[in-house]
């Protein structure tokens, strides 16, 4: 074996680093690999923000600033005359709201809406439920049926409300019609422009809300389908397998029902629940097509409407918008704090 002077072996094995070689070699090129992490991170964060930003524009000026500007206005005594010269930045003032708390009616319509919203968003869902459980199992002509329970949601609205303003009509609807003939009423009931109808249930005389009775109807039935086309899309979903061992087990369909598929059921339902519920709470144009907001129907989004068109005071109308929007954010939080929990473990 061939060696230098020195005793070196240079066909021996390469000399082994040792650590402190190996720290020295780690400090060199740390720098270099947090540089190009750096480099890399500060490159995926321009893309990313360049892949995102026509969204950030399109809701920056769809959302963000209608928002904003609907928030300055409801601070600042705006007339439709003087709509022009008024800016984000003005002479601020809580008087619009003074004016919407105090005014008189708001409180009744505020409760109106909330009635409105409970009663037309349980109906709703409540029907989908029903209808979705019947048409649950596969029989002959079932897709044409669920086809058909679709048209209340998607026919125009406007259509929708002169047939039932058609159908109701005290003087030539079908409605009246067949109760004072087939059922022998005595009068014709006018459905939407009558705030009361005195009835006698049990020897007790009791005066309902005809015409609100009314819009909360057809609210409910233009709306089921889209309950319905969830909770039908959650059905097909549960395991048959389920179904099939409670029958062998002997549990009966409500059993099963309450047991098996409202479990399954229930954060569908949940959703459906906030969601219709802020729709029925703003909704607007079923109440002002049917009965313009009269005979006890008047609901805020309908006052809102009244004060910027009738009364052209925006200010005014914006601070209504904004209460409007906070009790609704109140409700929707109470409503997730109470019962959130609950269906999350389900």
């Amino acid at each position: 074996m061939t060696q230098l002077a020195g005793g070196s072996d240079l066909s021996g094995p390469p000399p082994i680093p040792t650590d402190e070689e190996d720290v020295r070699a780690g400090e060199h090129l740390a720098p270099a690999r947090g540089r190009r992490k750096s480099r890399h991170s500060r490159e995926e964060n321009r893309t990313g923000l360049f892949l995102i930003s026509p969204t950030l524009i399109i809701i920056t000026v769809a959302v963000v600033i209608p928002i904003l500007w609907a928030i300055a206005l409801a601070f600042q005594n705006v007339r439709l005359i003087n709509i022009r010269g008024t800016g984000f930045i003005g002479e601020y003032t809580l008087d619009n709201f003074i004016e919407v708390l105090t005014s008189p009616g708001f409180l009744q319509a505020l409760w109106t809406t909330i009635v409105y919203s409970v009663c037309g968003t349980a109906l709703a869902i409540g029907i989908g439920l029903i209808a979705a459980l019947a048409l649950r199992k596969p029989f002959r002509g079932r897709g044409l049926i669920r086809a058909s329970l679709l048209l209340p949601y998607v026919a125009p609205v406007v259509a929708a409300t002169f047939v039932w303003s058609t159908l109701l009509n005290p003087q030539y609807g079908w409605v009246n019609w067949f109760g004072t003939t087939v059922l022998g009423w005595e009068d014709p009931v006018a459905f939407l422009s009558q705030r009361s109808l005195p009835v006698n249930i049990f020897g007790l005389q009791i005066d309902l809300p005809i015409a609100l009775i009314t819009v909360i109807l057809f609210e409910a039935w233009r709306s089921f389908p889209f309950a319905f086309l969830f909770l039908t899309a959650r059905l097909q979903a549960v395991p048959e397998v389920l179904d099939e061992a409670a029958r062998i087990d002997g549990a009966t369909p409500s059993q099963r029902f309450w047991h098996i598929l409202w479990p399954q059921l229930l954060p569908t339902i949940a959703v459906l629940t906030v969601l219709r519920f802020i729709w029925t709470f703003n909704n607007f144009d079923d109440i002002y097509l049917l009965t313009g907001g009269g005979a006890g129907t008047e609901v805020v989004a309908v006052r809102v409407f009244d004060y910027m068109t009738a009364r052209g005071d925006i200010g005014a109308a914006a601070a209504q918008a904004l209460v409007l929007a906070a009790i609704l954010a109140v409700l929707v939080t109470v409503y997730l704090r109470l019962f959130g929990r609950e269906e999350e473990q389900a």
